[in-house]
């Protein structure tokens, strides 16, 4: 058993989508458009199955009166906390934090050894989610 993808509401979708390609190398099908229900998705695929990214997916959403979940960004919260994306090396993950901070994206977590051994900074994308970069 394996988990097929995750998702994510947002309010800006097209950002979001090109974010996910632009600093994490996804790809993405075509739009989903559900003009009846006021739906639009892509789906992201981060790799192919047996190597990094093991085919992982990441379903991008947006519907009409979906409201926000009020908390601040990058506010920790119960439920769903963060997505940890495995980006190669530590000097990978340096420099992709860097990169992202020089974008203009907040890093909330500088690139350290966690407690349980892992090499991760942590970032937000464009809706505030927590981004957890680590290495393989």
């Amino acid at each position: 058993m394996r988990i097929d993808h995750m998702a994510l509401y947002t309010f800006q979708l097209e950002a979001m989508r090109a974010f996910y390609i632009k600093y994490f190398g996804a790809t993405s099908n075509e739009k989903y458009l559900n003009p009846r229900k006021g739906f639009a998705s892509y789906f992201l695929s981060f790799g192919q199955e047996g190597t990094p990214g093991g085919g992982a997916r990441l379903e991008i959403m947006q519907k009409e009166q979906v409201p926000a979940h009020g908390l601040g960004a990058g506010a920790e919260y119960i439920g769903l906390t963060h997505l940890a994306l495995a980006v190669g090396t530590r000097p990978e993950v340096d420099a992709l934090t860097e990169r992202l901070r020089a974008d203009g994206y907040p890093v909330v977590g500088e690139p350290r050894t966690t407690g349980d051994g892992y090499y991760e900074s942590v970032v937000l994308d464009p809706d505030g989610n927590r981004l957890e970069l680590v290495a393989e």
